[in-house]
């Protein structure tokens, strides 16, 4: 029993983090009906960015978030204007191309100009273990998934309680409507892919102090996808539900079944959740079917 209770502890605190990715992706689809394929290097360069920042300027880790924080703001207003905008209404294809290809162009830039940096982060959450009833915790990881949870809160109080939140719906359930009442669509959506750049330097600052980077920043996001679609497309809520599960799941699948089917069966488990919930509900745990005029 305590080697399952530790298993779910585990792949609960790492769903968290795994949330935040989620969220990411949430936060475009749910403002301008667009999919970012490219967020697994987006994390990737939001963890280098804070790493360069660190090591080669005298400003701390505080420093360095910030800097992180204004390129990838930057660089995610600079596509919005030149590329991204230009996709708005085209067919879903198109985007999804246009964002792998972003993807491919980030990752060359990285190894080109900031593998060559020293990027390495210091230890920002406090390193110690702790037990409950005999189940061990990582204090990084319980940090690392209440800074990821804070976030999630934020994100959710920004959509439901702000004039920001209230343009980025409105233009979301009809851009032409949105914008025949004066909403700034350039605007508002710079903001929504700016939001999800921040998400990213948080989820790849957090993912490098618990994991140590490496793989899980490179492939990240491809493990979000199944969680984006098993809580639901546009429910932020349902992305934190659908990443723990997906994170036990993981977890689960590790410990027991990577033993008797070879190491890297723990991974796919995502994909098989995945599967079982499109056939038991295609829209997602706590995502709703679009309404149709008859």
């Amino acid at each position: 029993m305590t080697y399952l209770a530790n298993l779910l502890v585990q792949g609960a605190l790492s769903g968290v983090v795994y949330a935040v990715v989620a969220v990411a992706f949430i936060v475009v689809h749910k403002s301008t009906r667009m999919a970012n394929f490219a967020l697994g290097e987006w994390v990737m360069l939001g963890a280098l960015l804070t790493g360069a920042g660190f090591n080669l300027l005298p400003f701390g880790l505080v420093g360095a978030l910030v800097l992180a924080v204004a390129g990838m703001f930057g660089l995610a207003a600079l596509l919005n204007g030149m590329v991204l905008g230009q996709l708005i209404g085209r067919p879903a294809i198109t985007v999804i191309m246009v964002t792998l290809g972003l993807g491919a162009v980030l990752r060359g830039l990285e190894a080109l100009i900031l593998r060559r940096l020293p990027t390495g982060l210091p230890d920002v959450l406090p390193a110690a273990v702790i037990e409950i009833a005999g189940v061990s915790i990582a204090t990084q990881r319980l940090w690392a998934a209440v800074i990821a949870a804070l976030c999630i809160a934020s994100v959710g109080f920004l959509y439901g309680r702000t004039r920001v939140g209230i343009a980025l719906r409105a233009l979301a359930d009809d851009q032409r409507a949105g914008i025949a009442l004066g909403i700034d669509t350039d605007r508002y959506f710079t903001i929504a892919w700016g939001l999800a750049a921040v998400l990213c330097v948080v989820a790849g600052v957090l993912w490098t102090t618990t994991t140590g980077g490496g793989f899980g920043l490179a492939l990240v996001g491809l493990k979000v996808f199944p969680i984006v679609v098993i809580g639901g497309l546009d429910s932020l809520g349902g992305a934190l539900v659908a990443a723990v599960l997906v994170g036990i799941v993981e977890s689960l699948a590790g410990g027991y079944l990577d033993p008797i089917l070879g190491s890297g069966f723990g991974g796919l488990a995502g994909f098989m959740l995945l599967l079982i919930v499109l056939l038991a509900r295609p829209h997602g745990l706590l995502g709703r079917a679009p309404a149709e005029r008859i």
